[in-house]
């Protein structure tokens, strides 16, 4: 587990943009259940996460369509958050950082850590955009 005074500005990174911070198993089945449309971003402390996925992330939420929730649990810290949001998102195998679109509580758009590192941010919050256009 990494100290909260290490990973405590990589999730202001996302919270202070709209997201809200998971800590539970229940926390994630809830927002899940909710009816619309839900990002949630599995968030690290990988140079990845910092360069691409964090500020993509950020960058998608520019356009005209968007997510009706935007939720972040953080790999290594938010252990049984992470655990139930990986389970949600099977068939798809475990990775961070990581992102999945839901729409009332279905699975419809994933970006895996391999559609994440060494993409420029600007492309991956175009490829969210897309799936907002489709989706939301």
């Amino acid at each position: 587990m990494y100290p909260e005074e290490m990973v405590k500005p990589m999730k202001a990174e996302l919270t202070e943009a709209g997201f809200q911070e998971l800590y539970t198993a229940a926390d994630v089945d809830a927002v899940l259940a909710k009816e619309g449309t839900t990002l949630v971003v599995i968030n690290s402390v990988c140079g990845c996460a910092a360069r691409n996925a964090r500020p993509g992330a950020k960058m998608s939420l520019n356009g005209a369509k968007k997510p009706n929730h935007l939720v972040t649990v953080f790999a290594g810290v938010d252990k049984e958050a992470v655990d139930k949001a990986r389970e949600h998102m099977f068939p798809f195998p475990p990775s961070s950082p990581s992102m999945a679109l839901f729409k009332n509580g279905e699975i419809v758009h994933m970006l895996e850590r391999h559609h994440i590192e060494g993409r420029p941010a600007e492309l991956i919050a175009e490829n969210l955009q897309d799936a907002y256009n489709e989706h939301c």
